[in-house]
């Protein structure tokens, strides 16, 4: 037992150091890129794309399930875009509010005879479809229940527009993030199959009309402690992968697409949670076996507002479902491209170090949990020893979450005050004692859910951006 608890400590060990050496090299390549996207971003001349005919047009898809406290001003948010030339198709995925009644009021939608283009997605029934004149550029679907991939797949069999654009019900964007993503897809149109932005929180900032007007920190601990999570994901992470070619997943809230390619691919996967992942490892599967030239790349200064959780058992039922969806597209995808020469930086280095680092990690966790505990009732250590490792540990995470805050204060600074510096690294250190933990133990929880059928998308609670209403999804 000694030598089996002595054996498991030295491979955590490495372990422990492998990942954390390969998160700051990724931080280091954000670093590296960061100075060419400030320089991009002041030097550029997207504001003259405004009104250019060489902008592509975009179908922006919004799938909404009992979205009635965010549907309006979402909407709204997307018909002030400063953006030549797009059109809104949101799509009723069987609510049992009154999104559609509310959308159909507020715009005087009326039945349309518009029907699917040629794509010809498999969806569940669509019931119908509304219009009105005075909104050209604005759609409703009004369709049977059948998941947000299933809405995916029925707005681009509605799209006219080359690139597509998903986009959450509960998000909004700022009136220049399309034309910003669309700079960097026109940076190389013919290799750029997905650009995905970033996804910053609204908790907090003040909203009127689909429009932040001034942005805060938010006053809530939870919805706080995922504010500095998105930044060193967002900022910490996707930069750096998408330097390399090696982004795993444009999120679902805010990204855009190549319909042809999402086409060829086969469109959303229904089913399952994990849509926005599985999409995006579908275009380097196909890209990549088809020996095409292309890239999947990220546009940081692209932004979108979205609503975060303000509860643990409305976080812990989107966390689980997370860990769902990953376990789903590992088991589906990274499995069968896992460290084969034909997939390069995905099969060799992305799908490994999420396999690894990733999926498996609440059970290396738990296992190092019942270790310490063996290391203690035998006495195999000091216990000393074992504290200075675990700060070792924290310090290591700690300095991978102020090395994105630093890249947030070098390149955007969207909360310029010191104030707001000070409680955002005061966060960083708080999510390790705790908030980082039960993380891992959500994702294991959606483990057990996968493994037991459980597809559902889980219970989700809207707030109205006016924070004066909820509801339940």
């Amino acid at each position: 037992m000694k030598d089996i608890l002595l054996g498991f400590g030295v491979f955590i060990t490495y372990y422990v150091v492998f990942i954390n050496s390969l998160y700051l090299t990724i931080l280091l390549f954000s670093f590296k890129k960061i100075y060419s996207i400030i320089k991009n971003s002041a030097y550029s001349k997207f504001k003259a794309l405004y009104g250019s005919e060489h902008v592509p047009p975009i179908s922006i898809l919004v799938p909404a399930y009992n979205e009635e406290l965010t549907i309006i001003e979402n909407v709204r948010s997307l018909l002030a875009l400063n953006y030549p030339k797009y059109e809104v198709i949101v799509i009723n995925d069987g609510s049992k509010d009154a999104t559609v009644d509310i959308l159909v009021s507020e715009f005087q939608l009326e039945l349309s005879d518009r029907t699917a283009s040629d794509p010809g997605l498999g969806t569940a029934a669509v019931r119908a479809v509304y219009h009105n004149p005075q909104y050209p550029n604005l759609y409703l679907i009004d369709k049977d229940n059948g998941g947000k991939a299933d809405s995916l797949n029925a707005g681009i069999n509605l799209s006219h527009y080359p690139l597509i654009a998903s986009i959450d019900a509960d998000s909004l964007l700022e009136k220049d993030a399309l034309i910003r993503i669309a700079r960097v897809y026109m940076e190389n149109p013919d290799e750029t199959v997905a650009v995905g932005g970033i996804i910053r929180i609204a908790n907090g900032c003040e909203i009127e009309d689909g429009i932040v007007k001034k942005v805060h920190l938010p006053n809530q601990f939870l919805p706080m402690l995922q504010t500095v999570e998105y930044l060193k994901a967002f900022l910490g992470g996707r930069i750096g992968w998408s330097s390399i070619n090696g982004l795993l997943i444009v999120s679902g809230a805010f990204g855009v697409f190549r319909k042809d390619y999402v086409i060829k691919v086969g469109g959303y996967r229904g089913g399952y949670p994990g849509e926005d992942m599985n999409i995006i490892i579908k275009l380097h599967k196909y890209m990549l076996e088809e020996k095409l030239p292309y890239r999947v790349a990220y546009c940081p200064d692209a932004v979108c507002w979205t609503q975060a959780p303000d509860s643990l058992r409305i976080l812990g039922s989107q966390r689980r479902r997370w860990g769902r969806g990953n376990l789903k597209n590992m088991l589906e995808y990274g499995v069968k491209m896992t460290f084969h020469p034909k997939y390069k930086v995905i099969g060799l280095l992305t799908l490994p170090c999420n396999i690894i680092f990733e999926t498996l990690n609440p059970y290396f966790r738990f296992i190092g949990l019942l270790a310490l505990i063996g290391y203690v009732s035998l006495d195999l250590t000091a216990w000393p020893i074992l504290v200075v490792y675990s700060l070792l540990n924290i310090l290591y995470g700690i300095m991978l979450g102020v090395g994105s805050l630093l890249l947030e204060e070098i390149a955007f600074r969207r909360y310029p005050s010191m104030k707001d510096t000070f409680k955002m690294l005061f966060f960083i250190i708080l999510m390790f004692l705790g908030y980082q933990q039960l993380g891992v133990v959500w994702r294991f929880l959606g483990h057990i859910e996968f493994l037991r059928n459980n597809n559902s998308w889980g219970t989700m609670t809207r707030t109205s951006f006016s924070q004066d209403k909820k509801t339940t999804a």
